[in-house]
């Protein structure tokens, strides 16, 4: 396959507005000519959706929850970056851009990320105007913290909620459209297959999680806004209902998947507690502004509470080795240190999994009211969970699966390899390379939605004079054939095991073996384990109920067999990346003092897979990376 990123020419700094001026437009009245289909309602799509109505547009918007306003954004905690420079220190877009860039541990497409850096600040003007209720300075300016990877605070932030206060403000712009008529919306309903028409994206099938029913839908461009995947490993922060069925459809149909090893492990989340837990919970990076992380010198004193080890025996592992950034190093540094100390033997709590997130000297600087107005819901959530209250001894914190920078791969349109198929915010791959910095997940979702897709949409439709497509079109009957056919498949199994006991065997086959650190040889392993245990999935798995009605073992079933394909795609593509670099750390490749050693030479690119077909190995097609603003360099943040 041919890969056309499509990044217009020019300085950078201009690309971007050289290119909106470059797009072809569809005039306002015949924008009501074209019918969109948007899947999933988070910060990306419905930002995506409201937007599109709002410019004339007719939107159907789909998701699994009961309302957009319980999609999986509401869970993100900390902030939102944009490079306003309110505390006159030093920011711009040029830094941001740059941080963003070296964040990613130079393995990011570097035209999107300086775009995604340019329209920052234009989304904290647009969620100020939608009244999205940003900590505020006592004179009244909006306030902003530090973040991981950065050395500026450039982070919007309400409380520990930015997520749900931005979600709520989305979701306010979607309702009005809703209300308008310009999007129709489908709640409790989910995406089994995308149908191409000519090879062009132009309907879906959706499944009504309620009533069971199987329907089609037609449109004129397609939109993937479903999230990422990181609950392959069953363990994660992410929501149950987080899957990567929308995506692995599209990838099976034709869309390129992109870097699906670039995985990150947060280090700021709740240790796991016991074998009974199906999710895990992020405790903010925000939190590290003011949290100091440490663990004992020495393993004797890790059973000891923790007031009762002197100052001198605690080891502030991230301002020991990253003095430079300290506790705001970035999240796949941070995370490594974490694991280290523990591997070491010195980690605390139960097993031996989990460093200190310490709060005594924040609390003697500023007074417990000032870290309360900061944290109190985290510092809740926490105790709640724990039983512990953090104000009077430190959290206890260890790494978990978070976010998924790896994705579909898009063009500078956000377009994937299917035409008229697009993919925004967590679920595309573009913006974030290896790692993805603190805050710039909302950041990314709200730009492709609010300020990317409407343009180039646009371009797609003034550009591809294609009939309108109807439901009635024999592509669409054979995608509702194809859908019944796995439904049916499925439900006529009945063996002995369930659907969670499969979930759960793949993810510990992915964290044991391409978790934290991967190596050849337990890629490998994993490469025989997982088509092994799809095998038996689709011999030995019980879905009761049946497909007529709400049945969420039907539901999970569908996407644990997606995941069953897709753990092995992962796994092989890491595997494929003889490096380290960011969230993918293959231990066999690492400095001297531990930290990730790239090899520029042979990996400065995109990774994008194509599917070859049942059975067939996936074809590897390879988009370098071509840096002209900035140099690769070796990361460092001490």
């Amino acid at each position: 396959m041919k890969l056309d990123s499509k990044i217009p020419a020019g300085p950078i700094a201009q690309k971007w507005d050289k290119h909106k001026f470059d797009l072809k437009l569809v005039n306002p009245a015949n924008k009501r000519k074209f019918d969109v289909i948007v899947i999933g309602t988070g910060l990306a799509g419905a930002s995506a959706a409201a937007s599109m109505a709002e410019m004339g547009y007719n939107v159907k918007a789909f998701c699994f929850q009961d309302s957009p306003r319980r999609a999986h954004s509401i869970a993100a905690q900390g902030g939102i970056n944009a490079a306003k420079n309110y505390q006159n220190d030093g920011d711009s877009v040029y830094r941001l851009f740059y941080d963003t860039i070296k964040g990613g541990d130079f393995r990011a497409r570097e035209a999107n990320v300086y775009r995604l850096a340019q329209v920052s600040v234009n989304i904290i003007d647009q969620c100020v105007a939608q009244g999205v209720p940003f900590a505020r300075e006592y004179g009244g300016l909006l306030s902003n913290r530090s973040f991981g990877g950065s050395q500026v605070s450039r982070t919007f932030y309400a409380r520990g909620q930015t997520g749900q206060q931005l979600l709520i403000g989305a979701y306010q712009a979607l309702s009005r459209q809703i209300g308008l008529g310009k999007v129709k919306m489908y709640p409790r309903t989910e995406m089994l297959e995308i149908v191409l028409v000519d090879g062009h994206a132009k309907g879906v099938v959706i499944r009504d999680l309620v009533t069971g029913e199987i329907t089609t839908h037609a449109g004129d461009a397609v939109v993937l806004a479903t999230g990422g995947y990181g609950n392959v490993f069953y363990l994660s922060t992410n929501a149950k209902g987080c899957n990567v069925t929308a995506t692995w459809r599209a990838y099976k149909k034709g869309a390129c998947f992109a870097n699906p090893c670039y995985t990150q492990i947060h280090p700021t989340c709740i240790p796991v507690s016991g074998d009974h837990q199906s999710k895990l919970t992020l405790m903010s990076e925000s939190l590290r502004n003011d949290g100091r992380v440490w663990v004992p010198k020495r393993k004797e004193d890790c059973g000891k509470a923790p007031d009762s080890i002197p100052e001198e025996a605690r080891d502030y592992i991230l301002e020991r080795k990253y003095p430079s950034y300290g506790n705001l190093a970035p999240r796949d540094i941070s995370s490594r240190a974490a694991k280290e100390a523990c591997d070491e033997g010195r980690g605390v709590g139960p097993g031996g999994l989990g460093v200190y997130l310490d709060f005594a000297d924040a609390i003697k600087r500023l007074g417990e009211n000032t870290v309360r107005e900061r944290y109190a819901n985290l510092f809740d959530m926490y105790e709640k969970i724990t039983g512990e209250n953090a104000y009077k001894i430190p959290m206890r914190i260890y790494p978990a699966v978070h976010y998924t920078m790896g994705g579909t791969w898009v063009d500078y349109n956000l377009m994937s390899s299917i035409p008229g198929c697009f993919v925004l915010g967590e679920a595309n791959f573009s913006d974030h390379g290896a790692n993805r910095l603190g805050a710039s997940a909302l950041m990314q979702g709200l730009a492709d939605g609010y300020f990317v897709l409407p343009y180039t949409i646009g371009d797609y439709f003034a550009t591809t004079k294609r009939p309108k497509p109807t439901t009635s079109q024999p592509e669409f009957k054979q995608a509702m054939a194809d859908v019944e056919a796995r439904t049916k498949k499925l439900l006529s199994i009945k063996g002995k095991r369930t659907v969670n006991s499969f979930h759960k065997e793949l993810g510990k086959i992915m964290w044991e073996k391409c978790g934290m650190a991967r190596t050849d040889k337990s890629l490998k392993e994993a490469l025989q384990l997982i088509p092994a245990l799809r095998e038996e999935f689709w011999k030995n798995v019980n879905v009761a109920g049946s497909g007529n009605e709400l049945n969420q073992n039907l539901e999970h079933a569908g996407r644990v067999a997606d995941f069953l394909e897709f753990g092995e795609l992962l796994c092989l593509d890491a595997l494929e990346r003889k490096e380290s670099c960011g969230g993918h750390f293959r231990s066999e490749y690492q400095t001297e003092d531990g930290e990730a050693r790239r090899d520029d030479d042979n990996f400065a690119y995109v990774a994008a897979w194509e599917y070859a077909g049942e059975g067939k190995a996936p074809i590897l097609n390879k988009e370098p990376l071509v840096y002209e603003e900035v140099h690769m360099s070796t990361r460092s943040y001490k």
